[in-house]
């Protein structure tokens, strides 16, 4: 099987790389082979691969800078895997593209799933919706999968940046009223490959079958306070974190107060998927 991986420099695109590599011939791609802004070269690149499986992590991810750039978001967040799956469905492939919690407002009491309503509140949300329908509407085998608050020990993300806070300063103040479960780059990456070796060894009725959206998001919760307090103690870290509401820290983006998405319909079908700070504690223990 040829695998077409987008964002290969990415967190999540970096761990994809390595996890699916059992799986078949991954030739992954990075911005400067296949810029997801440029559709005419994600059109050529795909037709001179041919691949039997697009996995496509690649995304515009800056929350706050999409709302005054809200047309470079939809077109590397709508219109690029819009694209993609036109030609999946031209060679009979599949596609695998990872979405956001940020589809929700955030209003429902408890974690959302995969039948809730959907109402993004931002540039962001709206274009990431906008994809997943695209991909919908193909008529293609292909996984959706919406992950949170995604970290790693590459890249820019949460993490990191707390980690280097912690490192310069006495105290930190982290939003404490948005709820939510951060996910791992390499939990994303290695339950994407858990679940395509099913596909694989079931055959193509599997895609027939299993077809659709699914939240791929550690189990547990937290809030952005809260992860923090738990960065700070896995880094050994002297630093105070204060809470504070989203009022005390106004964004150019609206975020939804309530990120949190059940997992069950992914874990109860395919495979278990790791509490937060068990993730966390892996992550902080690894080179990347």
């Amino acid at each position: 099987m040829k695998i077409l991986l987008t964002g290969a420099t990415g967190q999540v695109g970096f761990q994809l790389e390595r996890s699916l590599q059992s799986l078949g011939q991954v030739v992954a791609l990075e911005r400067s082979r296949m810029d997801l802004a440029n559709l005419d070269q994600v059109r050529d690149v795909i037709r001179a691969l041919k691949p039997d499986l697009i996995v496509n992590p690649a995304a515009y991810t800056a929350v706050d800078k999409a709302e005054g750039d809200a047309e470079m978001a939809h077109r590397v967040n709508a219109e690029a895997p819009a694209v993609m799956a036109a030609e999946a469905k031209a060679l009979g492939a599949a596609m695998v593209h990872y979405s956001t919690d940020y589809v929700f407002d955030g209003a429902k009491q408890g974690a959302y799933v995969e039948t809730d309503a959907v109402n993004p509140v931002n540039v962001y949300g709206r274009s990431k919706l906008a994809g997943e329908q695209a991909i919908a509407a193909a008529g293609i085998r292909h996984l959706i999968l919406r992950t949170s608050w995604v970290y790693g020990m590459r890249g820019k993300n949460f993490l990191l940046t707390m980690l280097r806070l912690g490192a310069e300063r006495s105290e930190l103040r982290v939003v404490a009223d948005q709820h939510g479960a951060p996910t791992w780059s390499r939990t994303i990456a290695d339950t994407t490959a858990n679940i395509l070796a099913q596909a694989g060894a079931a055959g193509d009725g599997w895609w027939d079958d299993n077809s659709g959206i699914y939240h791929l998001s550690c189990q547990g919760q937290t809030t952005w306070h809260g992860f923090t307090e738990a960065i700070m103690a896995g880094g050994g870290l002297d630093c105070a974190v204060a809470p504070i509401a989203t009022a005390d820290y106004p964004t150019p983006a609206q975020r939804p107060l309530n990120s949190l998405m059940s997992s069950d319909k992914l874990s109860s079908r395919f495979c278990a998927i790791p509490e937060w700070r068990q993730a966390l504690s892996l992550c902080m223990a690894s080179a990347d």
